[in-house]
């Protein structure tokens, strides 16, 4: 009886070293992201964010856009994030934030770059 517990515990010590070694990639996978996103929201010929909004390591950061701090909190579902940064006169069509994917301002892979990076805030 005992060979069969020792045979499950070995196997559910590997499944836990293999199941972590799995998410070592993604983790790092999304720091690069983020750090791709923060680029490209700081360019001034792309996302250019801190024109109107303030976070935390902004330099002179408008006060227009609303601050981006807790934005886990703020936005859990990142579709919706996403989706905001896409097209945010789509919830609200009186924001005066730019429609940056509808018009081409950025790709679809540079949204979700600044997605990364703005829920790192």
């Amino acid at each position: 009886m005992r060979k069969p517990v020792m045979i499950i515990a070995a196997a559910s010590a590997i499944a836990v070293v293999l199941g972590s070694m799995s998410f070592a990639p993604v983790a790092l996978a999304n720091s690069e992201l983020a750090a791709t996103g923060k680029k490209i929201a700081e360019n001034r010929k792309k996302g250019n964010c801190f024109t109107c909004h303030s976070y935390k390591g902004s330099h002179l950061a408008g006060n227009i856009g609303p601050p981006l701090v807790a934005m886990k909190a703020r936005f859990p579902d990142k579709a919706k994030l996403r989706a905001q940064i896409y097209d945010a006169t789509k919830a609200n069509p009186h924001s005066m934030m730019p429609p940056f994917g509808k018009y081409g301002v950025l790709s679809g892979k540079e949204i979700d770059a600044i997605v990364e990076w703005t829920l790192t805030l």
